[in-house]
């Protein structure tokens, strides 16, 4: 599955979040800077304090609950280098039975 976005002049990289995280934004779609995953969770860290620890454990990993898509390409390493423009998609992965 791929998301698209119209073109954008800025050098942000674009994030979508699940409806979980959006009590800490208020927003459906922000931008952010960083030139890997890891960089990217630290500055939104320190814009929205308590949402890297919704999606990244004590231990520096991906919570398994949580997906990353980069352009549309599921990427679980966060120094999975980004590129501006690039579209991060976090999704929160549904569990049960």
């Amino acid at each position: 599955m791929r998301w698209k976005l119209p073109p954008c002049h800025d050098s942000n990289v674009k994030v979508l979040l699940p409806s979980a995280l959006r009590s800490y934004t208020g927003e459906t779609q922000i931008t952010a800077e960083g030139t890997t995953l890891n960089e990217l969770f630290a500055e939104l860290e320190r814009r929205y304090p308590g949402l890297r620890f919704r999606v990244v454990d004590e231990q520096n990993q991906l919570r398994p609950n949580m997906r990353i898509f980069v352009n549309g390409l599921g990427v679980r390493d966060l120094g999975h280098a980004l590129r501006p423009d690039d579209f991060v998609a976090i999704v929160l992965a549904l569990s049960g039975g």
